[in-house]
């Protein structure tokens, strides 16, 4: 016995979702990039959301090249806790205020992060 099981629309009404995003993740990413909703820089401290106020400038000298710099955000609360933990690694380089840190990356004059 034979049975033929028709299609549920003709491949002409067929509607394709091909290229769109699942309905449960509209709006929050992108060809895996996520949109930034408030551009304002906040703190790198575990679970903290304030606003950052000082750039902290690292290095781990046995990945990173002498020049190069990583940088951690830190709030007025976190700045000396965030100092410490890369100081005793002898990974600090520079603390600086957030618009000195922005000033001298619009510069050219700071290294590249």
């Amino acid at each position: 016995m034979t049975y033929f099981v028709r299609a549920p629309h003709p491949p002409s009404e067929r509607q394709t979702d091909a290229g769109q995003l699942p309905p449960w993740l509209l709006g929050v990413a992108l060809f895996g990039m996520t949109y930034v909703i408030d551009e304002t820089p906040v703190c790198s401290a575990k679970g903290c959301r304030a606003a950052a106020v000082w750039v902290l400038a690292w290095n781990n000298p046995k990945l990173h090249t002498p020049e190069r710099r990583k940088t951690w955000l830190a709030c007025e609360d976190h700045r000396e806790h965030l100092s410490q933990f890369l100081g005793v690694r002898g990974f600090l380089k520079d603390v600086v205020t957030l618009p000195e840190w922005d000033a001298a990356q619009g510069s050219g004059d700071g290294p590249a992060a």
